[in-house]
């Protein structure tokens, strides 16, 4: 299993009086730098990592760092110190950073960053050791120490990424970090509009960054808005690689030592909701307790221990206790990927792909005996066009399956993508009319062709200088658009609590929209299909009613009286499975009432019938129980008056009888 990679990083930023300039109608290099660090920190808040985080201010109004002695390192702060990054990170970030009214040499905030990294990560397993520093490089800066500086960043192995209010380099890099601000702050190309402190400062940060690293050094060096538009997304959740060892076997005689890892499954949220209290938040403040009745008019209520589960069958209930629970679980001898038979990949439709994942199986690294044979059969599967079909069983617990194992030989790695496959339950069969037969839906010559030229403008690859053909819609490289709005709503909520969600950000809109240039090609084409495939409103012609078919004739066979009640009710399972009802019981009595009516055999004055009668009379007693029970609710929760309106719209059309206006009456008068 790898270890989990642990960084820590120090944001420095200039909160010095030069960050607050700005021209009209511009943010300030504070406001944007404020941004900046506050995306970065909900990206790290979000994500659930085990990193650390720092925060250091320079231009502070006071001085609070370990190396403020003898007048050096004033008017720099270490606001936060080494931890993970939590909410209240992010509120003290929106709250408590202001502008300063100092200025502060921003190599000297440098060197109490790297301070704080070596005090504070001693004894820790960090793998990364990183600075961010924020400026406008306005303030003036003293450079007797920088190639210590640099030095001793090379030796604690601390990585350095400057963020700036412009380019580093020039109208190339404009290009680069000057599209993605909210109202960014002015970017004056290499050489104009610079002060003489920031041409200074300018130079000393490509001199620090191409001695860390001369090829790519400056390439760590971004502006305000191209960071803002980077950031904007929030950072994937972080997931390692969980190795899953088994044994892949053909027949009795031969096996193989095989690991499989997730090469595809879906991603949820690791919280979910949980039940607070509306004045302090606090989940402990809020008790539940549990309890079990019976579904009777008394709801009497048992213990725990007295309940077993029990699994609902047609019109029973089969009760099945936990050993039986135990004794009806699946048992297999433990992990399985074992090979039943080869098929044709053709033979595999891919419809039929089902499940949450997609395994690549590779062989051990340490076991040359694995990879030699395990290279074996994926390459004359590959070469023959055929797939594996497999049973695989995760563990002894879970329930096995039926998969295809399918070859795949890259030019660094190869490996079988093992797929699950359905059983006969899991497919779905639909008879559908053919449409070529039908006269009446055929396309026309033009028709097709008009769709035919709609979808060549619509396709999503395009070839790209080398002849080759290139996706224009990576789905894999768009982010998540369920967790990027729930983690925006949850950041406005956890620091803004009485203010409404914020709108949906407009990178997340144009990022699921149909790319520009598709949108351009396929213009014209939608307007033609549009023209050749008219929309017509149908207007559907009222049936003339005449007196018989309103007051009736009364020559129609009793049959035809029973009207259907309820058409739009959805009949489930459940529904059924509950048995016939023969009376109106208090648990659900409306339920109970809605099931008799459906029947269509009962009425409410043919006494003649037992069963009529009976249903009659305790529909009565039942209301004059529930009226005495409930007189206490208000209307709007009396569950007497629900039921009686229900029952007056359930005889009103079912017209089970004339005698119902006498039981009607009865009803209005006595019970209400």
């Amino acid at each position: 299993m790898a270890r989990t990679s642990k960084s820590a990083l120090v944001l420095c930023m200039d909160v010095g009086f030069s960050m607050s300039n700005a021209a009209p109608g511009q943010e300030s290099s504070f406001e944007q730098a404020k941004k900046v660090i506050q995306k970065f920190v909900q990206r790290q808040v979000f994500a659930e990592t085990k990193d650390e985080l720092g925060l250091v201010l320079f231009g502070t109004d006071n001085t609070k760092n370990p190396l403020a002695t003898d007048g050096q390192y004033q008017n720099i702060s270490i606001h936060r110190h080494l931890t993970i990054p939590d909410f209240e990170l992010l509120e003290e970030i929106q709250n408590d950073i202001h502008p300063g009214s100092q200025q502060a040499d921003w190599l000297d905030a440098l060197v109490v960053c790297m301070d704080l990294l070596q005090k504070e990560t001693l004894g820790k397993k960090c793998d990364r050791l990183n600075i961010a520093l924020l400026t406008d490089l306005s303030s003036q800066v003293c450079a007797d120490q920088l190639d210590v500086i640099i030095s001793n960043l090379k030796r604690a192995g601390v990585t350095l990424q400057f963020f700036l209010p412009f380019p580093a380099d020039g109208p190339e890099d404009a290009g680069e970090g000057g599209s993605g601000g909210d109202g960014g702050a002015p970017r004056p190309p290499h050489g104009k509009g610079l002060s003489r402190e920031q041409q200074k400062g300018l130079e000393m940060v490509r001199q620090v960054m191409t001695s860390l690293d001369e090829e790519s050094g400056i390439e760590e060096v971004h502006s305000f808005s191209y960071a803002l538009e980077k950031l904007s997304i929030f950072k994937r959740l972080d997931r390692r690689p969980m190795a899953w060892p088994c044994t892949l076997t053909i027949g009795s005689s031969l096996s193989i030592r095989i690991v499989g890892y997730k090469a595809v499954t879906e991603e949820k949220v690791k919280k979910s909701w949980t039940v607070v209290d509306a004045q302090s938040s606090r989940r402990d403040d809020v008790k539940r307790e549990t309890v079990y009745c019976l579904h009777d008019d008394n709801e009497t209520e048992v213990q725990k221990e007295d309940t077993i589960q029990g699994y609902r069958y047609g019109s029973d209930i089969v009760p099945f206790s936990k050993v039986d629970q135990e004794q009806m679980k699946y048992k297999s001898n433990g992990k399985c990927f074992s090979v039943l038979g080869f098929t044709k990949q053709s033979m595999i439709n891919r419809h039929h792909f089902m499940g949450s994942q997609a395994i690549k199986v590779f062989a051990p690294r340490d076991d040359e005996h694995a990879c030699i044979a395990l290279s074996a059969l994926i390459r004359a599967l590959d070469s023959m066009g055929m797939a594996a079909i497999v049973r695989y069983a995760y563990d002894r617990r879970s329930n096995p399956q039926v998969g295809a194992a399918f070859p795949c030989v890259k030019e660094t790695y190869e490996c079988l993508i093992y797929v699950q496959l359905p059983y006969m339950e899991d497919l779905r069969q639909f008879s559908f009319a053919s449409l070529e037969n039908n006269k009446k839906f055929a396309p026309t010559e033009e028709q097709l062709s008009v769709v035919d030229s709609l979808i060549d403008s619509m396709m999503l690859v395009e070839e790209s200088e080398d002849g080759e053909m290139e996706d224009m819609f990576k789905v894999n490289h768009i982010p998540n658009p369920q967790f990027q709005r729930l983690f925006q709503c949850l950041h406005a909520k956890g620091l803004n609590p009485g203010a409404p969600l914020p709108l949906i950000e407009p990178w997340l809109k144009r990022v699921l929209g149909r790319p520009q240039a598709v949108e351009a090609r396929c213009r014209a084409p939608l307007q033609e299909a549009k023209r050749k495939f008219p929309l017509k409103e149908v207007v559907r012609k009222k049936e003339q009613k005449t007196s018989a078919d309103v007051f009736g004739n009364g020559k129609e066979d009793p049959d035809a009286k029973k009207a259907k009640v309820d058409e739009e009710e959805d009949y489930n399972l459940a529904d059924i499975s509950e048995g016939n009802v023969t009376s109106v019981g208090s648990v659900d009595p409306v339920k109970d009432f809605r099931a008799l009516v459906r029947q269509k055999t009962l009425s409410f004055g043919e006494g003649k019938h037992a069963h009529n009668q009976h249903f009659s009379q305790g529909m009565c007693g039942l209301l004059l129980y529930i009226r005495d029970s409930v007189t206490h609710l208000p209307i709007g929760k009396n569950p007497c008056l629900h039921l009686c309106v229900h029952v007056v719209m359930c005889v009103s059309v079912c017209k089970l009888s004339p005698d119902y206006n006498i039981w009607i009456s009865w009803m209005f008068f006595v019970l209400l």
